[in-house]
């Protein structure tokens, strides 16, 4: 359905460049883990205010789409190699300047360094780098490097907390700093190089764009909708990573479990985005949304109605299996829908409004919490606005399977 006519660019060498990028996306990514594990220790310093630490990761959040914006076009024109390197020294200055405490070096730590400077420089530009390495499979592809931030879920938070609770969430960010410059920064040298380049991706990269819609819709209507819709999808998605290792210390569930119950999500949002890629792959990016929609809004209903230990990890599991296609496949409908001369600022959009959803999530989660004394408002409130984006994406995707039918 959507293999290319021309020679595939695709060699051993694009899987090799994109398992180094998954390498490097789940060192990044774990940086914001230490302050969602240590939430309940750094709103101590504040009064118990969790709302504080849940707004550091927000504008991680936010710093990191706004940064993927001016990082996609630094890597457009001066490569990946740059902007990774540099990424991974901003994390580092960004996670030493976060032990000063809450709240201001926190903010600023997380929301220019950890995110604009630092993630905002490997994020949205691998998603650009690794699509020039792929044409047959690259539903596949964008579906394993993004998942980076998933697998760097599922190994760093039980990691993290053992380490916080024997030396404290200040020396676990300054031991990760360190950790992080020194992986990344080699491996990115070493490996990322110049992609391959076709006669025909030529001719589209440098190819105005002819189109006056897509899907018999003004192209920049279509685009919003999928703006709204990585948007509204992502605010219940970061709603329990961000504060399931709080509400099961509320539960009387051990701070511990907590983060090995995130590590489970993350491992099954891992394991599940490939199969996800496999099937955008054969089916395309707006009916994968379709599918991972509704499946996220079951999720986000069986956390409302599940409290007890067990439940809670099945119930984590069963949300990562569900959720995890939802982001990959919404870039991939971007590259389906649009011209590949477009992908450098579609892409870090679409990322931007990924991160907005996902900073507004985590952070109303908190500040609900915080109102209420309970998070059965905020995960509630994730549901409805799950619900706006099935919407969303049953419009774009009933549109798409309507044009193809009387086309």
């Amino acid at each position: 359905m959507l293999q290319p006519a021309h020679p595939s660019v695709e060699t051993r060498a694009s899987w090799v460049v994109a398992s180094v990028v998954l390498l490097v996306m789940a060192v990044a990514f774990g940086a914001p883990w230490i302050t969602i594990v240590a939430l309940k220790n750094i709103a101590a310093e504040v009064n118990g205010e969790r709302s504080i630490p849940a707004f550091a990761s927000a504008l991680m959040w936010i710093g990191a789409g706004l940064g993927g914006i001016v990082m996609g076009r630094a890597a457009h024109r001066f490569g990946v190699r740059l902007t990774f390197v540099f990424g991974a020294a901003m994390i580092a200055v960004g996670l030493a300047l976060s032990t000063l405490g809450p709240s201001l070096p926190l903010y600023v730590g997380h929301g220019l360094f950890i995110g604009f400077l630092g993630i905002g420089g490997i994020n949205a530009p691998s998603y650009i780098y690794v699509s020039q390495w792929f044409d047959r499979r690259r539903g596949s592809a964008l579906a394993l490097i993004s998942s980076g931030s998933y697998l760097a879920g599922a190994l760093w938070p039980s990691v993290f907390a053992r380490s916080i609770a024997y030396a404290g969430w200040r020396e676990t960010m300054l031991y990760f700093a360190v950790f992080e410059f020194l992986l990344i920064v080699p491996v990115s040298i070493i490996a990322l190089r110049k992609p391959p380049e076709t006669v025909q991706q030529a001719a589209a990269l440098s190819a105005t764009d002819g189109k006056t819609s897509v899907m018999g819709w003004p192209p920049n209507l279509v685009f919003a909708l999928q703006l709204g819709a990585i948007f509204t999808c992502c605010i219940p998605m970061s709603m329990p990573q961000a504060h399931l290792v709080a509400l099961c210390s509320d539960l009387g569930i051990s701070a511990a479990h907590g983060a090995a119950m995130v590590s489970v999500l993350l491992a099954a949002a891992f394991m599940s985005r490939q199969v996800w890629g496999v099937i955008s792959d054969r089916i395309g990016g707006l009916y994968t949304m379709l599918i991972g929609s509704a499946l996220q809004a079951f999720g986000m209903a069986a956390f409302l109605l599940t409290q007890d230990e067990i439940g809670l990890f099945t119930v984590a599991a069963l949300f990562g299996l569900g959720f995890s296609g939802l982001v990959p496949a919404n870039v991939l409908a971007s590259r389906e829908l649009f011209p590949a001369g477009d992908a450098y600022w579609r892409m870090p959009s679409l990322l931007l409004f990924s991160g907005w959803g996902m900073a507004g999530g985590g952070w109303l989660a908190g500040i609900l919490y915080d109102h209420y004394g309970y998070y059965a408002p905020a995960f509630a409130t994730g549901l409805g606005v799950n619900m706006i984006n099935l919407a969303l994406v049953s419009a774009l995707a009933f549109r798409k399977r309507w044009t193809v039918a009387y086309a």
